[in-house]
């Protein structure tokens, strides 16, 4: 997991509720947001889940692989959680190139910070936004 450009990437470490599985991804992530659709708000059971998306080479389960349940299509987009305590650890997205790690598993601070609010064309009704970051009703094109 290095980087010609970079050096080696400074490692982050992230478990689930109950600690049966834990992953290890690099510090490389290339977007962060705040996801407002309802899917994201059943799998965390939150008004939103802060992500950090980061392409999937750049992580690997540590700990509990035979521990995780595949929520979704395993060749195609899916999440992993915990099996047993149903912690919801990272989605695999963007045809299996990406994974977008829930920022709330990390153990380790990651240097980036959600840059703005998406899907908040479907936002749960009873939360509202205060900050000032960019609202998309959707996801933001590239």
């Amino acid at each position: 997991m290095a980087d010609a450009n970079s050096g080696t990437a400074r490692m982050l470490t992230g478990r689930c509720l109950c600690g049966a599985v834990e992953y290890r991804v690099a510090d490389r992530f290339e977007y962060a947001m705040n996801c407002h659709c309802s899917n994201c708000r059943r799998a965390t059971g939150s008004a939103f889940k802060p992500f950090a998306g980061v392409k999937r080479e750049e992580l690997g389960l540590v700990r509990g692989g035979d521990a995780t349940l595949i929520y979704g299509d395993e060749s195609e987009a899916h999440d992993v959680h915990c099996a047993a305590c149903g912690s919801l650890l990272f989605s695999v997205v963007r045809e299996g190139a990406y994974a977008h790690v829930t920022l709330g598993t990390l153990v380790d601070a990651p240097t980036i910070r959600p840059s703005a609010h998406i899907f908040v064309g479907s936002k749960a009704e009873w939360f509202h936004i205060t900050d000032d970051l960019p609202q998309y009703a959707e996801f933001p094109d590239d």
